[in-house]
């Protein structure tokens, strides 16, 4: 059941643009004092300076010492089996331990193999799309089979299982949702890659479980096995989701922009870094606990605090970019925090700019006509979602 709460001030929205009240706390306080939906007092960084400060700094603001959403509800031994394998709940040296078995899979170069492949899934995506029928759901046909016909390629997950995984995703990045709740799905998830990761180590095949148990087998347990695929089950497919349908919304909001990257093509890797940073759909980064009293901005956060940064507002800092609020996919954005910044920077972020490179021109090709079929007041958008995004998309061409 979902609960009657306040969205946080770091999850707050308006449509495709973090709330004023956000800008307002980063340009005055910087850091300001939040509660989570969980209930837990926590500290809310802003800037973009120190957004990167945070996350660059993991003897100060530790991963590990950050209990998982939910973990109240399981016991110490169920806490731990949840959290083995999962990258983003670790400080080196265990996370570099863990993180460069996978590494060289995830290397630009090794990406570029799977170009061929991901073309081709794109274009059979558009094919259903258009199947469909004006007007037709984007989400649906189009921004969540996309990535996750890949990431289940990738992994070795059967896609039929799609409807499953999907469902267990969206609960757990679902901030509305009680603990228990939340701890169920993370149950039900790791009994499900329990089964996949049993069949790899009876027969591992050529993706990417397969060659973790091949090559790692005697240095990964089964548990962090389970871990690693369910982390990169989540995270492959639900980011790069809801920034297809976000940035084709923002596309069709913003037509001259949208006719850059149609009339001139080349520009795609520009776009993709902009709209990352503008859309910014990671309402923050995972968070971190303070292994000592910290100064940032002006303020003392104490040792044993809980420290949040939120990703749309330091993307949209002055200080970072001029005219942050206005979508330029001209200029590129470098050094934004889309993808995080330090040794958890998005393990996954040369999949997702080849997917997102190469799945918005091709859209905009096939359907040169492309507009929303719904008025904005219809859209339904995910607001206590930890990724934000669109529960659907209707277009028309």
């Amino acid at each position: 059941m979902t609960r009657t709460l306040e969205s946080p001030l770091h999850m707050r929205r308006d449509g495709l643009d973090p709330v004023g009240e956000l800008a307002l706390a980063r340009d005055g306080e910087g850091v300001v004092r939040v509660e989570t939906p969980f209930g837990l007092p926590a500290y809310l960084v802003l800037r973009h300076e120190d957004v990167r400060a945070v996350l660059a700094d993991p003897a100060r603001f530790s991963s590990a010492l950050t209990p998982m959403p939910g973990a109240a509800a399981l016991d110490a031994g169920e806490r731990e089996r949840l959290r083995a394998g999962q990258l983003i709940g670790f400080d080196p040296p265990e996370h570099t331990r863990l993180r460069r078995m996978l590494t060289a899979e995830f290397t630009v170069r090794r990406m570029r193999r799977l170009e061929p492949r991901i073309e081709e899934i794109v274009r059979t995506c558009l094919d259903d799309l258009e199947r469909a029928g004006r007007p037709a759901d984007l989400v649906a046909h189009f921004a969540l089979p996309v990535p996750s016909l890949v990431i289940c390629e990738l992994l070795g997950v059967p896609y039929a299982d799609r409807a499953g995984f999907q469902e267990r995703s969206a609960r757990m990045v679902d901030a509305s949702l009680p603990p228990e709740e939340q701890a169920a799905a993370r149950r039900e998830d790791r009994d499900y890659m329990a089964g996949l990761v049993a069949r790899a180590q009876a027969d591992p095949g050529e993706d990417l479980l397969g060659m973790l148990v091949r090559e790692h087998g005697d240095d990964l347990t089964t548990d962090e096995l389970i871990g690693i695929a369910s982390l990169l089950l989540l995270a492959g497919h639900e980011t790069t989701a809801n920034m297809l349908a976000l940035g084709t919304l923002a596309l069709l909001r913003h037509p001259a922009q949208l006719a850059l990257i149609r009339e001139e093509p080349e520009r795609i890797e520009p776009a993709v870094e902009e709209l990352l940073r503008w859309l910014s759909i990671v309402q923050a980064l995972p968070p971190r606990t303070t292994t000592t009293d910290v100064e940032l901005a002006g303020h003392t956060i104490p040792a044993n605090s809980l420290v949040i940064c939120s990703t749309p507002a330091a993307n949209r800092d002055r200080a970072f970019i001029d005219s942050p609020d206005t979508l330029d996919l001209a200029r590129g954005a470098a050094g934004h925090v889309a993808f995080g910044h330090g040794v958890h920077h998005c393990l996954g972020a040369p999949l997702a700019r080849m997917e997102l490179r190469l799945a918005f021109p091709a859209l905009l090709r096939r359907f040169p006509g492309l507009a929303l079929a719904d008025p904005d007041e219809r859209l339904g958008f995910r607001a206590f979602s930890i990724v934000y995004g669109l529960d659907a998309l209707r277009v028309t061409w």
